[in-house]
């Protein structure tokens, strides 16, 4: 960020622990306004008391699963805070695991409300006001998972491949309008993603004890507190980012769209990718040859 420049103004959703925390401070030390948010401010009255500690930062109540109405009056009352609003970052989340059969539908949807709709709800309500100021970026904290699944992580999964999927189109549609979108795919790092907080378990039982569901559980429960990630470090990859915003190449100005962080995050792609194109080599008869005979 340019000295010379105003400082931009960043509303955070889920602020209250992990990424979105350890984004907030890391915006605020730069020098850029903060609007961290969180569904109940009251829980965590330290966090509050410490973004609040200068001018450049403020915490609103946001509940992502509330109605239409109620999140554009919080946004709107965002705007208001700092006349503006350049990024928005959709971070709150939570993950239900368990064997894809045996996952309860109310957790089902439950998770969908939070990862999915709660995005998209907080999105529609931000995005007139960077229309109207022909600019701002939307950031979606989506995870490895939206791009290859695990066992165990169904419901969690596809609630991150509809994020990724509604980002892809919706960045289509609103470059135009000088607004970026960037789909943000950690790997394991160091938060409480996998604590009792954050993370709901199905355990595994029938014939699915001792499977690939069972395994993977297990091992996401041993995992916690041992992730290999450097939140901060993640944090400021995104923020480096986009300040660089528009890179150059051959063709001229592109946008990365999709941003995976970790180690682990670009080796399960990699290996993703070598899969799909094993994939498509194998069904490339069967796929084509179909048009109408005329």
């Amino acid at each position: 960020m340019s000295s010379s420049s105003p400082a931009q103004t960043w509303l955070i959703t889920g602020s209250s622990s992990g990424i979105g925390l350890s984004l907030a401070r890391i915006l605020l030390a730069r020098g850029y306004n903060v609007i961290a948010t969180s569904r109940s401010p009251s829980q965590t009255p330290e966090y509050v008391k410490e973004i609040e500690s200068t001018g450049r930062g403020k915490w609103l109540a946001l509940d992502v699963t509330a109605d239409a109405a109620t999140i554009d009056i919080t946004i709107n009352k965002a705007q208001k805070l700092f006349g503006k609003i350049d990024v928005l970052v959709n971070n709150a989340g939570y993950s239900v695991m368990g064997a894809a059969e045996q996952i309860p539908e109310d957790k089902a949807k439950a998770q969908f409300e939070v990862n999915f709709w709660g995005a998209i709800r907080v999105t529609q309500a931000t995005l007139p006001i960077m229309r109207a100021q022909r600019s701002g970026t939307i950031v979606m904290i989506s995870s490895i998972a939206g791009i290859q699944a695990m066992p165990s992580c169904a419901i969690y999964a596809s609630s991150k491949y509809a994020l990724e999927g509604w980002s892809e189109s919706l960045a289509q549609e609103i470059a135009l309008l000088g607004i970026r979108v960037l789909v943000v795919e950690p790997g394991m790092f160091w938060t409480n993603f996998l604590g009792s907080n954050a993370m709901q378990v199905e355990p595994a039982s029938g014939d699915y004890k001792g499977g690939p569901a069972d395994t993977f559980l297990q091992r996401f429960g041993s995992t916690h507190g041992k992730q290999a990630g450097d939140a901060a470090k993640a944090c400021e990859r995104v923020i480096n980012n986009i300040e660089r915003g528009l890179s150059e190449d051959d063709l001229g100005k592109i946008e990365t769209l999709r941003l995976p962080l970790g180690q682990d995050c670009y080796d399960r792609i990699v290996t993703k990718m070598g899969r799909l194109n094993e994939n498509w080599s194998n069904t490339r008869e069967e796929a084509l040859g179909l048009q109408i005979d005329e």
